[in-house]
């Protein structure tokens, strides 16, 4: 084996599926309904998944898919594949056979591996010609027994994972990730979130979503235990942190609203160390919330992309003074904020923020236009050059150097000469009690351009007018809603966020 060693700020960057080797092999790695695993009976295992898939003869660098739920085999085939010479493609166990094939499809998958009843859903258009179907009940019986494969000596540039956006702005596109990305991206989250070998991480979202597959390599990565969940209720979660001493749970802003409507024992509450928040920003309602509920736990609001992986993060220390802010940069990630022509901003002036540094993925699979318009040369003020992430993403700097989120450029709402920020008129309606969820929307207007509308989540439907009555106060004219629609429940999409685009759909015409 010749391995490839690369060094990124003093860390030396290994194959991913090294992983692993980093836990005490006696110690606890994995466990969940199908049992448990310690560090050296999993990399036993990953050694032996591996080999069953090296055995199907694939050409270096050709595509695997998984469709499973959590269990053993879905949380090593992002190991598994690259240790073979193949590129894992996960996905979502969510998503139905329409989205699946066009997976399948774009990335050329040559083999899917799924549980027997997604399988049996595929018709014949759905799977490529060239895609061998196999189940999840044979992967694992190749996992119990047999010869293993040895580590593999992949190099840091090497691909080892194509993850496909949900496709909230159009059909999904693959994003490239290497084993550098992957490492790093653990070695990064274990630094900031302090994780170590006693910590027990519940892995509540979808192994297909870059933050949720990061759950189990930051953990290993520290030597912890990782207990994955397909939850059906939030109470499933509360569970699953009652019975097996959870330390540290991820979560996106919805499943952060339900959990907080819960009544939580308060020896319960006591066991968890560390919640982590990605996939959208917390409010600042629910920021207080949280930190009622979990005043012993670490709040770490963080900001990120699938195309660079994590972005922001702010430190517990500061969520508590400056509640709406999304940080400042993750180890290996060099955070710009920048005016069109490239320039970096002032202080306090709204700009785009650009990530760039060795977390940057390597584009999207098959799609030089889109990975041209998302990856370009790094601005002239980067320490690392080279490629960057433009986010599209609107942000302000503050004289620490703590970032706002402003809002999506495509998503700003355009009224008589005026840019609306979503953001803010959601979160002035997130100040009422009762509202658990608020999402405006720009509907076309031939005399304003656009108008705002909100939709508001809550059990009160008389809510609209308490809550105009304080938009009336808190927003300027021009950020008034046209409307207020009071909904019971808002659509979420595979990886657990509030599907805007659904909502746009139906109530933004």
């Amino acid at each position: 084996m010749t391995e490839h060693v690369s060094m990124t700020d003093g860390v030396a960057i290994q194959p991913i599926d090294h992983i692993l080797l980093n836990g005490d092999p006696a110690g606890p790695a994995l466990d969940g309904r199908s049992g448990s695993y310690s560090y050296g009976e999993l990399e036993q295992a990953l050694g032996r998944l591996a080999a069953w898939l090296a055995g199907f003869g694939l050409e270096r660098g050709a595509r695997v898919a998984s469709w499973m739920a959590k269990g053993p085999v879905a949380a090593l085939m992002p190991l598994a594949a690259p240790r073979a010479g193949l590129v894992h493609v996960p996905v979502n166990p969510l998503l139905k056979h329409r989205q699946v094939a066009h997976i399948l499809a774009d990335s050329g998958a040559r083999l899917l591996i799924g549980t027997a009843a997604r399988i049996d859903s595929l018709t014949p258009g759905d799977v490529p010609a060239e895609c061998q179907l196999h189940r999840e009940d044979d992967a694992a019986c190749a996992m119990s027994g047999g010869r293993g494969m040895a580590p593999s000596g992949a190099a840091p540039d090497d691909l080892a994972a194509i993850l496909y956006t949900s496709g909230s702005t159009g059909r999904p596109k693959g994003v490239m990730l290497s084993h550098a990305n992957l490492w790093l991206g653990a070695v990064a989250v274990a630094d900031y979130l302090r994780l170590s070998a006693d910590d027990r991480t519940a892995c509540v979202l979808p192994f297909s979503f870059d933050y949720g597959q990061n759950q189990l390599l930051s953990t290993w990565y520290a030597g912890g235990c990782v207990y994955p969940l397909d939850y059906l209720t939030p109470r499933d979660v509360m569970k699953l942190v009652n019975r097996r001493d959870i330390t540290t749970l991820a979560g996106v802003p919805p499943l952060w609203v339900q959990l907080t409507e819960l009544d939580w024992p308060q020896e319960v509450v006591g066991k968890l160390k560390r919640l982590t928040n990605s996939g959208g920003a917390l409010t600042r309602p629910l920021v207080a919330k949280l930190r009622s509920l979990f005043p012993q736990a670490d709040l770490y609001p963080m900001y990120g992309l699938t195309e660079a992986f994590r972005s922001t993060y702010l430190p517990p220390a500061l969520v508590d003074s400056h509640p709406d802010s999304m940080g400042s940069a993750v180890p290996f990630a060099e955070i710009l904020v920048v005016r069109p022509d490239g320039i970096l901003t002032d202080d306090d002036e709204p700009g785009e923020l650009v990530h760039c540094g060795p977390l940057v993925a390597q584009g999207y699979w098959q799609d030089a236009a889109r990975t041209a318009g998302r990856f370009r040369p790094a601005p002239p003020a980067s320490r690392y050059g080279g490629m960057a992430v433009w986010s599209g993403d609107t942000v302000r700097r503050d004289a620490d150097g703590l970032l706002y989120f402003v809002g999506r450029d495509d998503a700003m709402i355009k009224s008589a000469g005026n840019r609306i920020s979503p953001t803010e008129v959601e979160e002035a309606a997130l100040a009422i009690p009762g509202v658990a969820e608020a999402v405006a929307l720009g509907v076309r207007d031939e005399r304003m351009g656009q108008v705002v509308r909100l939709l508001l989540r809550a059990a009160d439907p008389t809510l609209a007018d308490a809550v105009a009555a304080h938009l009336k106060v808190e927003l300027p004219n021009f950020m008034q809603p046209r409307d207020i629609i009071v909904l019971p429940d808002f659509p979420h999409n595979p990886n657990g966020k509030i599907d805007r685009v659904a909502l746009q759909q139906e109530h933004g015409a």
